[in-house]
């Protein structure tokens, strides 16, 4: 068959082929979208760079995101790491909707990068680099991937909030110092958030929006669940994010986000409140004991979610539990560590002896480390815990100062009573000399607490004010013959 004819039958056949395959493309397309394939759907509010890779380059786009990755690996074993940020960005511009770009590249900053610079403003620097690009741009193309939400948080909950890093204490007093202008103070006013009177309560409300992309009323709710949370730590942003993603993200496995809030909840017992906040933009931090029952909930909760490894938390929680009743002993809320004992007791039965009474059960944790209870080593524990409750007298916590000074009564009486046989020969000092011996010690002006804490310790302590400095008069001059 030859000539006009049979040149159109090729034309129609070619037009039909062509319709067919178009049908059968958008049903693929629907197909591959309700399945989770597809990583080539449009981007909303995309730049015109971002735009004009994902479409134009079509599938180039994975040959040349290949060839900068094997590019920015050689830029890092050659500590040209400036260069290597240019090509992650570029990265993750051709790869917007595939979610391990983000998480590789922000923890490459935030954790390999950060590590090769002594200065600890210039780690703080790439660990801030690494958050902002999961919070701010990551999220911004994947707003409902449950992973990039679970490092975000992760980054608080163990880089700022661990002490792994050697700079971790900067992180924690340069992100407490950046929360606080922006939340204006301490704690948060909500209702000014939520509804701004003022322009300098629109600014900050602005800029929680903009700059750290938390709603105030999400932080309300974490707030409402969790709290109160002291959001100048890094576990509150920890347990925002998980929450944020909890509600957000389409995938159903999602105990990695409940995790962070349960163990940031953990670690907010140990470490959730700051004590005292000075002026040099450094603070003392100390336990949050109303977080016990909170974080207890959650681990309730993560048993009855937890299928795979149920042992882990089961560990996880029986540690928890005697940490606690450990810590409200060691701040002499005595009833409520015997009704957290009795928990213990009933959820653990093999923690614990069922006729160890909390006093024994403290004094034996106090002492589990040391294998001989020579004076020196006893001594030297004595003193540490009254200049630990002298501390904190001076900063207002007098719960655990009492509590310091009830652990040293007991680690003497305990020593004492170990020393039967050859008590004349290790006799130690009574409690009443070397609390006054320390005292002294701690107020002396030259050896001693700086002249703050040293007034406010006098205070506390209803002691008078030192006397000043006597002065020796001047020589006068001999008298002229």
């Amino acid at each position: 068959m030859h000539g006009k004819p049979y040149k159109l039958a090729l034309v129609a056949t070619a037009v039909g082929l062509l319709v067919i395959a178009g049908l059968l493309q958008r049903r693929l397309n629907h197909q591959r979208a309700d399945l989770g394939l597809t990583r080539m759907a449009p981007l909303e509010n995309a730049p015109p760079v971002l735009a004009f890779t994902t479409v134009a380059l079509g599938g180039f786009r994975g040959l040349i995101a290949n060839a900068l990755w094997i590019r920015a690996n050689d830029l890092q074993m050659e500590d040209r790491f400036f260069e290597q940020v240019q090509l992650a960005d570029w990265i993750t511009k051709l790869e917007p909707t595939f979610t391990q770009v983000w998480v590789v590249q922000a923890w490459n900053m935030a954790y390999n990068i950060s590590v090769k610079f002594r200065d600890p403003y210039d780690r703080w620097r790439w660990v801030q680099r690494g958050i902002e690009l999961l919070r701010d741009d990551g999220l911004k193309y994947n707003p409902r991937e449950a992973l990039i939400y679970r490092e975000l948080a992760w980054f608080f909950q163990h880089k700022m909030g661990q002490n792994l890093d050697d700079a971790h204490l900067i992180y924690k007093y340069e992100w407490a110092n950046e929360m606080t202008r922006a939340l204006g103070g301490g704690r948060p006013n909500y209702d000014e958030l939520l509804d701004p009177k003022t322009d300098e309560a629109r600014e900050r409300a602005r800029q929680l929006r903009e700059k750290y992309k938390m709603d105030p009323a999400l932080m309300k709710k974490a707030d409402d669940l969790y709290g109160p949370l002291e959001w100048r730590l890094p576990e509150a942003s920890a347990i925002y994010w998980a929450m944020v993603g909890l509600e957000k993200s389409t995938k159903q496995d999602l105990i990695t986000l409940r995790r962070v809030i349960y163990q940031s909840l953990h670690a907010s017992v140990l470490r959730g409140r700051i004590v005292v906040a000075h002026t040099n933009g450094t603070y003392v931090f100390g336990p949050d004991l109303s977080k016990i029952a909170l974080a207890h909930d959650g681990y309730e909760n993560m048993l009855a979610e937890e299928t795979e490894k149920p042992i882990v938390v089961t560990r996880a929680h029986r540690n928890f539990l005697k940490e606690a009743v450990y810590l409200l002993y060691t701040h002499n809320r005595l009833a409520e560590a015997n009704r957290w004992m009795v928990v213990l007791k009933q959820k653990y039965p093999e923690a614990v002896p069922a006729d160890q009474s909390v006093e024994t059960f403290a004094l034996k944790r106090m002492t589990e480390n040391i294998t001989e209870l020579n004076h020196n080593r006893v001594k030297a524990m004595l003193e540490g815990l009254i200049r630990q409750h002298f501390e904190h007298l001076a900063i207002d916590d007098d719960e655990r100062a009492a509590g310091f000074l009830l652990r040293t009564r007991n680690l003497w009486a305990f020593y004492d009573s170990s020393i039967q046989s050859r008590r004349e020969q290790l006799r130690m000092e009574s409690i009443e000399s070397m609390y006054a011996r320390i005292l002294n010690e701690l107020l002396d002006p030259n050896t001693g607490m700086s002249s703050g804490y040293a007034a406010r310790l006098r205070t506390k302590l209803n002691l008078p004010a030192p006397e000043p400095p006597k002065v020796s008069p001047a020589p006068t001059a001999p008298k002229q013959p």
